[in-house]
C-alpha cells in the first residue's frame, strides 16, 4: 500500500488556528520512543483506559511504524510532552458494492483531553485530516465512533450499521443445518496466519469491511500485552469435510456466581467463508453446556442466526451505528462501486466543506459501472454530503431518507441504483 501518507506535511490551516489559542499541532516522530510513549498515555487517557505499562507501549510502538500520528500540545502544562488531543490515520481499502474496494483515509484514536474541550480542538483535528486526505487523493474518509453526535457536522454519515445480540440459550434450540465438517479448538498462534487469510478471502463479499492486519488483527486474537479479556479468550475453527478451514470464532465465558450452570458466553468474533461454517460455529456456541445466555457484539444487521433457532424471540437485538464515512471526491467515490440498476440521474450535493458540493451526472451502464461528471442540468435528486455517505454502501434506502425529509426528488430511482444485496457491515473497531 506504500507509506507516502507519512510524508505529507501538517495541515497549515488547522495549525494556525490552534496556534492562535496557544496550542501546537504536530506530527509525531514515531522513531522517538519517548514522544510515542507520551502520546500513547494521552490517547489511553482520552478513552478512559488504564495506565499503559512499558511493555504495552513497546508493543504498540511496533505496530505504529506505518501510522500517521498527530498530537496537539500545550506547552504551558506541567507535562507539556503529553498531547492534549490525538489522532492516528492510515490508508485502508474499503469494500464497496460489487466485490470492489476503494482507498479510504482511516481516522482513529481521536481524543481531546477534558481540560481542553470546547475550544475547537476536535474541529481543527478532523478538518486537518480531511484536508490531508484530499491532498493524499483519498476519495473517502472512514472512522468508527464512540459518540454519534460529533461527526455529522463534518459531513460524515453512518454507512454501515451493526447489531448486538442477546440470546437466551435455553430457549434457542438449534433448528438450522448440521454440517458434516468439524469444529475444534485452536490457540491464537494457530489462527495467526490462516485466520487472517480467511478474513482477507471474504472481505470483498461485504461492503463496509476494510483491509487490516497488525494491531487490528492481533487484538482480535487476544495477543495484546496487558489485555485482561485475552486471559479468558478461547478460539475454535471449522474445517469442511475436505479438511479446509472455512471459519473461526473466539469467545469468553463468565461464571454466574449464584448458579454455575448459567454462564454467559460472549461471542467476540465469528468469521466464515461458507454457510456450513456459519451454521456449525453458531450451533457450537448455542449448544455450549452450562451456558444460559449468549451475547454477540458487533454483528451484521442481516444476521441469519435468528432464523436458525426454535424461538425467534429468544434473540434480542440492539442496533447501533458503527462505520461512518465521509465522501471527499464525489466522482471517484461513485465510480468506485457498482450499482444494481442502470440509468441516469443528476445529483445535487451540498457540502459545507466544499469538497463535494455541486451537481453531478451519474450514468450507470447495464453492467452496473458508473460514470460521473459535473453538470449544470437541473437536479433529479438532492441531498447533503452526509446523506450521500449514508446511502453510499447500500445499507440505508434513499426512500427512508426521503421520508425523513433528508433526500428530495426521485428517491425511488436512486434506491434502485444504490441498493446492495448484502447489508454493509464492518466487523471491527478501529
Amino acid at each position: 500500500m506504500g507509506n507516502d501518507h507519512l510524508d505529507l506535511p501538517i495541515d497549515p490551516t488547522s495549525r494556525e488556528r490552534l496556534a492562535a489559542d496557544g496550542l501546537r499541532l504536530e506530527l509525531l516522530d514515531v522513531s522517538d520512543k519517548q514522544a510515542f510513549a507520551a502520546w500513547t498515555r494521552a490517547e489511553a487517557r482520552g478513552f478512559h483506559g488504564p495506565q499503559q505499562t512499558d511493555a504495552a507501549i513497546e508493543q504498540r510502538h511496533g505496530y505504529s511504524i506505518d501510522r500517521r500520528i498527530t498530537g496537539v500540545y500545550d506547552d504551558s502544562l506541567p507535562v507539556p510532552e503529553e498531547p492534549v488531543a490525538t489522532t492516528k490515520v492510515w490508508p485502508a481499502d474499503l469494500t464497496v458494492p460489487g466485490h470492489r474496494a476503494v482507498r479510504s483515509w482511516a481516522i482513529s484514536d481521536v481524543t481531546v483531553a477534558p481540560t481542553h474541550r470546547r475550544r475547537g480542538v476536535a474541529r481543527a483535528l478532523i478538518e486537518a485530516e480531511l484536508r490531508t486526505a484530499q491532498a493524499h487523493g483519498a476519495p473517502i474518509a472512514t472512522l468508527t465512533v464512540s459518540e454519534s453526535t460529533i461527526y455529522g457536522h463534518f459531513g460524515f454519515g453512518p454507512a454501515a450499521l451493526a447489531r448486538d445480540l442477546t440470546i437466551d440459550a435455553r430457549r434457542a434450540s438449534w433448528t438450522g443445518p448440521r454440517p458434516a465438517g468439524r469444529v475444534h479448538f485452536v490457540n491464537a498462534d494457530q489462527l495467526l496466519e490462516p485466520g487472517l487469510a480467511l478474513v482477507e478471502r471474504v472481505r470483498l463479499a461485504t461492503p463496509g469491511q476494510i483491509a487490516y492486519d497488525g494491531v487490528l488483527w492481533d487484538r482480535q486474537l487476544g495477543m495484546m500485552v496487558d489485555d485482561e479479556v485475552a486471559k479468558k479468550q478461547r478460539h475454535v475453527r471449522y474445517d469442511d469435510e475436505n479438511g479446509q478451514m472455512q471459519g473461526w470464532a473466539s469467545y469468553t465465558l463468565t461464571e454466574n456466581p449464584d448458579d454455575f450452570t448459567q454462564h454467559r458466553l460472549d461471542l467476540l468474533h465469528l468469521v466464515t467463508a461458507t454457510d456450513d461454517a456459519y451454521a456449525a460455529l453458531w450451533r457450537f456456541v448455542l449448544e455450549m453446556d452450562l451456558v444460559s445466555e449468549v451475547k454477540a457484539h458487533l454483528r451484521p444487521v442481516d444476521e441469519p442466526v435468528r432464523w436458525m433457532v426454535s424461538d425467534f424471540r429468544a434473540v434480542k437485538v440492539a442496533e447501533l451505528d458503527h462505520l461512518w464515512i465521509r465522501v471527499l471526491d464525489v466522482p471517484a467515490a461513485l465510480e468506485a462501486r457498482t450499482y444494481a440498476a442502470s440509468g441516469r440521474l443528476v445529483l445535487r450535493v451540498t457540502d459545507p466543506f466544499e469538497a463535494g458540493d455541486g451537481c453531478w451526472a451519474l450514468e450507470i451502464d447495464d453492467a452496473g459501472a458508473a460514470t460521473v461528471s459535473p453538470t449544470e442540468e437541473p437536479a433529479d435528486v438532492s441531498m447533503t454530503i452526509a446523506d450521500l455517505a449514508v446511502i453510499y454502501l447500500g445499507g440505508t434506502s434513499p426512500r427512508v431518507l426521503q421520508s425523513a425529509g433528508r433526500v428530495h426528488g426521485d428517491a425511488t430511482a436512486l434506491d434502485a441504483m444504490f441498493r446492495s444485496p448484502v447489508a454493509p457491515f464492518l466487523s471491527i473497531w478501529f
